[in-house]
């Protein structure tokens, strides 16, 4: 979600550092790249990477050394040939999955040497912890927050049904900011509240941690701040808060969040919709089972399970997609959704009839080939296959279509890259755990392994696209927050590569006119660490939810 179009509206300049190439390859005449995972690998995983060049490097000699002695690890020869990328024709995969003991190592080839990475037991449990970081970063109203102060304690001053305005305050306080902007919406919150929940759900054992010590799972204590809000968010039982803010939070200038000049003026926009009720009735439902298994969450819980099912039984009266607001996050399909909702039902009642509706909704939804917070009827495929296990087919007609992609893509990229393409390559990661879980078919699980290291810096500019995480990771994202920080933004993932033709359409004036990465570019993905991209370089909540999931999979507790 753009903060600004333009630099119109700014008296700051502000010059954010940039992301250095290594000496060797700045003064190597040969110039080679080598792409892999920046923060590391498992030790009996498969591990791999890519080096490319603009000169035929075949049959060239490359090494894995350990960092500390320097000691050669593995020594092989370049020729698993990808093909060309851009302005480097030739690309070769390399394969260091025999490298199983822990430590540090680097690759080195031809006089270029990458940075360190890890192979380690338990070196994601931080990169998680950093990711559910970020949320209380996007923490609104008298939340704790990091990085700012209480904010926006007057949401909402007005509310708008049917483009009709009416001064009359209601509380909506709370929740999270959806993106480096400071709207907050109910169809990204919810979902990203749904997967804090399902991941605990999924696997206690690697989402029960408590690192600040209070008895309570911290990705659960993160999904209440969700919760709360959400339970707000309902108006007279018959409508639901799609919105707060309008566009004119983008034309303010950049400001904290508690500097807000908007603080009297943050309308709340009301609707209904099959698709919005499909995805709060899920969450829910789903808030309800896990939150009674807590003796303190009883009565919170059974008003979560009252709620789901009370804006469940509006479905059939409500028009198909809600299309209140300013139009972001709209949806143009309900059916995965209120399948999701359904099953959730079901999963925390055991009324047939649920069970019946939600195969019904999760036929009709069919595969999605896709992934966003639009786009989860694998979650509802997921759920309704443990009853039904034919619906497991819909699922698999996805990961054959991402497979297809993957094998196509010299850094198995599974997607094609449009707005919000590392959500997805995230999304087509989950989808495959989701298989695995329900089949222990392990002929997809290379999807996951693939999309994890494309974001964690194997792709073609060789950044880590989480903020600090790596060496050479995304510094500049589009978040006011960010900017008022120095840069920081704990556990932030950036939107992602799109399309040069589609990044062109917004007409973003980049702060910095020199692109460090251009070589790199190319007409189907371009990507810019520029805070004025708005396009590829924003952070959001549903993206960061989704990477809590994947990367917690890879996590030792």
């Amino acid at each position: 979600m753009s903060i600004f179009k333009g630099k119109s509206y700014f008296s700051f300049i502000y010059i954010a550092p940039l992301l250095i190439l290594s000496s060797a390859q700045l003064l190597n005449a040969q110039e080679i790249f080598i792409r892999f995972n920046q923060l590391g690998y498992l030790p009996q995983e498969r591990k791999k990477a890519v080096i490319f060049s603009d000169e035929d490097i075949s049959n060239s000699i490359f090494n894995v050394k350990n960092s500390v002695t320097n000691e050669i690890i593995l020594q092989d020869t370049l020729t698993n040939f990808l093909g060309e990328y851009g302005n480097y024709p030739f690309n070769f995969e390399i394969d260091f999955t025999k490298i199983d003991k822990p430590g540090q190592y680097y690759i080195e080839s031809s006089g270029t040497k990458s940075t360190n990475f890890y192979i380690e037991t338990n070196i994601y449990n931080h990169l998680v912890d950093s990711l559910l970081a970020f949320f209380r970063i996007q923490r609104c109203g008298f939340n704790k927050s990091d990085l700012h102060e209480f904010c926006h304690y007057y949401d909402a001053t007005s509310y708008i049904v049917n483009d009709e305005e009416y001064f009359t305050k209601i509380d909506a306080t709370g929740g999270w900011h959806d993106a480096g902007d400071y709207i907050k919406f109910l169809n990204t919150t919810a979902y990203a509240t749904y997967i804090l929940l399902f991941s605990y759900e999924f696997d206690g054992s690697k989402f029960d941690f408590d690192n600040n010590q209070n008895y309570f799972p911290d990705i659960l204590e993160e999904a209440l701040i969700g919760l709360d809000w959400l339970i707000k968010a309902n108006y007279d039982n018959k409508l639901l808060v799609t919105q707060i803010q309008d566009l004119n939070d983008q034309r303010q200038g950049w400001r904290l969040p508690e500097d807000d000049n908007l603080l009297y003026n943050r309308p709340a926009f009301l609707g209904i919709g099959k698709n919005l009720i499909g995805i709060y009735s899920a969450t829910m439902a789903l808030a309800y089972r896990v939150l009674k298994e807590f003796n303190e969450y009883e009565d919170y819980s059974n008003k979560c399970l009252t709620l789901a099912e009370n804006f469940y039984s509006l479905k059939d009266s409500a028009p198909d997609v809600n299309t209140s607001a300013t139009g972001h996050y709209q949806d143009t399909k309900y059916h995965g959704k209120l399948a999701l909702a359904s099953i959730e039902l079901y999963e925390s009642t055991k009324r047939n009839i649920f069970l019946n509706e939600a195969k019904a909704y999760a036929e009709a939804a069919g595969s999605d080939y896709w992934w966003s917070w639009g786009d989860i009827n694998s979650l509802s495929h997921y759920r309704i296959s443990k009853y039904e296990p034919e619906y497991k087919k819909y699922i698999l007609n996805n990961l054959n279509h991402f497979k297809e992609l993957s094998n196509s893509n010299i850094f198995s990229e599974a997607i094609t890259d449009t707005w919000g393409s590392n959500s997805a390559n995230l999304g087509v990661a989950l989808t495959s755990l989701l298989w695995y879980d329900l089949t222990s078919d392990s002929s997809y699980m290379n999807l996951v392994l693939d999309q994890r290291d494309f974001i964690l810096g194997t792709n073609p500019w060789g950044i880590s696209f989480i903020y600090n995480i790596g060496e050479e990771s995304t510094k500049n994202f589009h978040s006011q927050v960010a900017y008022f920080n120095n840069g920081k933004l704990t556990g932030a993932v950036s939107a992602g590569p799109i399309s040069r033709k589609s990044f062109n359409e917004y007409n973003i004036e980049l702060e910095h006119s020199f692109d460090r990465l251009e070589a790199f570019q190319t007409d189907k993905s371009v990507y810019f660490d520029d805070r004025m991209d708005y396009v590829t370089n924003e952070p959001t909540i549903t993206a960061n939810a989704t990477a809590i999931f994947v990367f917690g999979y890879f996590s030792l507790r």
